[in-house]
């Protein structure tokens, strides 16, 4: 049976004339002012798209049962509880933890040896639970914490995540050289993957840029750089070029702005096979996504769930590996057992019935994701140039040449009028008090390591994180 065109029989209608029609229902205001609006990061979103560039697109097959791996994160100071939580979580649908390591317990679980992250991994199976960790300068000495406690699982599915750039650029300074703490993590790294070559040794992250309020296209070439950095030092460290690669994760963060966010998610994936392209190495991106904390509010939190909802969304469509959501209740204070399982549960049903991992690329061929992405990959890689133009990221972060960009991008950002459910659009009259955990940090406090490196600091404008709606609610 012969395919009728429908579309054959109407002539094509140029831009020119469209534009003429469209202009004669503004009365008076100019296109661009009226119908084109822009992200974050000052890129520009057009009222209508016909055809968009042809993006690399990353097509394996997902598992539609476990497309992505439902990562939850722990930070209760008290290695007891954070021991509850991480069972409980495995117990209720999650696939790993994310383990937050700060020996103060200000900022994550009080650990400050191997018997320490002991008892928080206490009846954790760690050749089936993939244990992930986050803790700044720590990172080397947690990740052979961790590691001796996987001795005999050599295949256990574990991401160190040792991530000094980050810390570096979220602290301000570094104890010792910061080239010195580099090529510690290097050497600890090159030393476990013989050990456990399955593991994943680095994060290439960018989220420290998104959450002191800079744009998509910056955060992806601090991203870029830093695993251009992490690649360079595993390899000095003895790895080849396909492995130092293949053991670092890229680091991502979405909010509730989903389109841009699925559009960032598959740019890092163009910039991955860029990068690697360029060093001879062909291998597929491992990208965990973590939501946005800049966008949650303290006023009226329950519209954080919709917030959270939409950053899930994003990644699973954008093609995460592994997605962090937080609790709705993050930005007052730690999560009780209700919202942990609300951030758990979310991504249940994403999972499982929204079916979202399914499709391996669904934003694949939409020109306005196209273009968005192809948009984002090009502003993102002209900003990497810059950053190794100028010495690498060490030098970027210390010459302060990432803060400038960042600080321009967050106060344009903040200036903007904006409207903010539950804060100064739909304010909840009648809003009552959410629960959190509210411990002191001092009664699980332990002794921090020593993590000086012999050799002048290193310092740079400190990246510190920022929250969108802060000044509203401040009004």
């Amino acid at each position: 049976m012969p395919v009728l065109s429908l579309a054959d029989d109407f002539p094509a209608a140029p831009r020119e004339e469209w534009l003429s029609l469209v202009e004669k229902t503004l009365k008076g205001q100019s296109f661009e002012d009226a119908l084109i609006s822009r992200t974050g990061g000052g890129l520009s979103i057009q009222p209508l798209y016909t055809e968009g560039p042809a993006n690399p697109r990353d097509l394996r097959p997902r598992d539609a049962t476990r497309p992505w791996d439902l990562r939850t994160v722990v930070a209760h100071p008290d290695p007891a509880r954070a021991n509850a939580d991480i069972l409980k979580d495995l117990e209720q649908g999650a696939a790993s933890v994310l383990i937050r390591i700060d020996p103060t317990g200000q900022d994550g679980v009080a650990v400050a040896s191997s018997e320490d992250l002991a008892r928080v991994l206490d009846g954790v199976l760690l050749d089936l639970a993939p244990v992930t960790l986050d803790a700044g300068f720590l990172g080397p000495k947690a990740a052979d914490w961790l590691a001796t406690l996987a001795k005999g699982a050599p295949n256990a599915p574990l991401a160190f995540h040792m991530d000094p750039l980050s810390a570096f650029a979220r602290t301000g300074a570094s104890p010792g050289p910061m080239e010195s703490h580099l090529v510690s993590a290097a050497t600890v790294g090159a030393r476990l993957h013989a050990a456990h070559p399955k593991a994943g040794l680095m994060l290439a992250s960018g989220t420290v840029v998104h959450e002191a309020g800079g744009g998509e296209s910056e955060e992806l070439a601090v991203m870029s750089a830093a695993a251009v950095a992490y690649a360079r030092a595993l390899v000095r460290a003895g790895l080849s070029m396909k492995e130092a690669f293949g053991a670092i994760t890229l680091g991502v963060s979405v909010d509730g702005e989903y389109f841009t966010s699925i559009a960032k998610v598959r740019a890092a994936r163009v910039l991955w096979a860029r990068i690697t392209a360029a060093c001879g190495v062909e291998l597929p991106a491992r990208v965990e996504v973590r939501s946005s904390r800049r966008m949650l509010t303290r006023k009226d939190p329950w519209t954080n769930l919709l917030r959270l909802t939409a950053a899930g969304f994003a990644a699973a469509v954008g093609g995460a590996d592994a997605i962090v959501l937080g609790a709705y209740t993050d930005a007052i204070g730690l999560p009780t057992t209700f919202a942990r399982r609300q951030a758990r549960n979310t991504q249940l049903v994403l999972m499982e019935e929204a079916n979202l991992g399914r499709v391996a690329d669904p934003a694949g061929g939409s020109a306005y994701l196209e273009t968005l992405t192809d948009q984002i990959a090009r502003a993102a890689w002209g900003g990497f140039q810059a950053i190794e133009a100028e010495g690498g990221l060490i030098e970027a972060l210390s010459k302060g040449v990432v803060a400038k960009a960042v600080t321009g991008t967050r106060d344009a950002w903040l200036s903007a009028p904006r409207k903010i459910l539950g804060v100064n659009a739909f304010p909840n009259a009648v809003e009552a008090p959410v629960e959190v955990e509210i411990p002191d940090p001092a009664a699980f406090a332990k002794p921090i390591p020593d993590l000086r490196i012999p050799g002048p600091s290193a310092s740079c404008p400190a990246l510190l994180p920022v929250r969108l709606a802060a000044a509203h609610e401040e009004a």
